[in-house]
Formats: C-alpha cells, sequence, structure tokens
C-alpha cells in the first residue's frame, strides 16, 4: 500500500481497486489519528469518496480496521515463510527470518503499528487477529526448527517465540531510536545473535 491515496470523487473504479484505495486511506488516518479517533468521515475526505460509497465496501469503522489488519499481518506471514523457504541453510535462514520482519517495519508504511502497536488490544477481533499474525510467524520458524534441530513441537515453538520476538522488538526499537545503524547492519547484529544461542541446536539430518 502507498502512504497517501489518490482522490477519485465521481470516477467509477473496479471492485477491488476501490477496496485498495480505501484500505490505503484509512491505513493513513488509523496511523496518524489512532482507532478511537478516526472517523469514517476523515477516511472518506481522504480516498475521495461519499460516506455511501465507503460504506458499501465496509459496514464499519471495525471491519475497515480488521481488513487491514488481516491484509498486512498475512503479508508478514508470508514474507517471513518465503525467507525461511529460500534457502535450506540454517544460518541463511536464520538472518533472511530476521531481515524480513525488519523490512516490513521499516517499509510498509507503518502498517506495522497497526499489527504491533494497536490502540484496540482490548477487542477480541482485534486481539485475535494479531495473534493469527503472530502466530503465523511463529509457525514458519518452528516448523524449521522442528524438522532441523529435532526438538519436539514445544520446545520449538519456545525457541521460535524467542527468535520472532527479538526480532520485532529489536526491529521497532531501531526504527524509532537508531539515526547511525543501517537497516542491513541491524539485520546483522540481530541475526548473528540468534544464530549464536539457535546453532547451539545441531541439525539432526543431513
Amino acid at each position: 500500500m502507498t502512504e497517501t491515496a489518490q482522490p477519485t470523487r465521481g470516477v467509477r473504479l473496479p471492485r477491488d481497486a476501490r477496496r485498495a484505495q480505501l484500505l490505503d486511506a484509512a491505513q493513513h488516518v488509523f496511523v496518524h489519528n489512532g482507532y478511537h479517533a478516526a472517523a469514517m468521515d476523515d477516511i472518506a475526505e481522504r480516498a475521495g469518496v461519499s460516506k455511501p460509497v465507503l460504506y458499501q465496501h465496509f459496514p464499519g469503522k471495525l471491519e475497515l480496521y480488521l481488513a487491514l489488519l488481516e491484509t498486512h499481518g498475512g503479508e508478514l506471514v508470508r514474507r517471513v515463510r518465503q525467507a525461511i523457504e529460500s534457502t535450506p541453510d540454517n544460518k541463511h535462514r536464520v538472518r533472511a527470518a530476521v531481515a524480513a520482519l525488519y523490512e516490513f517495519v521499516d517499509t510498509e508504511g507503518q502498517a506495522f503499528r497497526l499489527v504491533f502497536e494497536s490502540d484496540l488490544r482490548s477487542e477480541p477481533s482485534v486481539e485475535q487477529a494479531v495473534q493469527n499474525a503472530l502466530s503465523g510467524c511463529i509457525d514458519a520458524v518452528a516448523e524449521a526448527v522442528t524438522a532441523d534441530a529435532g526438538l519436539d513441537h514445544e520446545r520449538a515453538r519456545l525457541l521460535a517465540v524467542g527468535l520472532v520476538g527479538l526480532s520485532q522488538v529489536t526491529a521497532r526499537y531501531w526504527l524509532d531510536a537508531s539515526q547511525t545503524v543501517s537497516r542491513d547492519e541491524a539485520v546483522t547484529l540481530m541475526s548473528t545473535l540468534a544464530w549464536k544461542g539457535i546453532s547451539g541446536f545441531p541439525l539432526q539430518a543431513g
């Protein structure tokens, strides 16, 4: 998604294109205003459409927010899984997985704030969407650890929680606080730290 939406009032768009436009506008409003201060009027104005057009696609603000969470959460999981599947070398896998999380935090128009810093976590459907994204990332890592290190599911998943937690917390800190450390260097630092621990579990096959 782009950071800004182009007004298209009066222009008929294909349904999928209109939906993408509305989500783009909603993301901007939610990120800058927070969920509670965001208004459907603001989102419609940002998208350059009337409120009836907005309501044709989304019956309410919560549905818009959930659609964004599911879209970005699914994209994050896809990136992490693709990173792990990109190489059979476990050291490179660790770096690729860490890099995928850093890239998501750095390039998705602050979409990560919707996933990791939602001000609506008390809403069960929002909490479930956030947990689905995190669990998807953890599952992808745990599957690789289970297969390669010969650990049972519970222990592999605990290691995966550690790697995902390390990556997403440090990536958010890096984005907010670092003025001198490049993304590539940050990924190298964190993947080296993670690999020093994970490499203690030897490859069981091959």
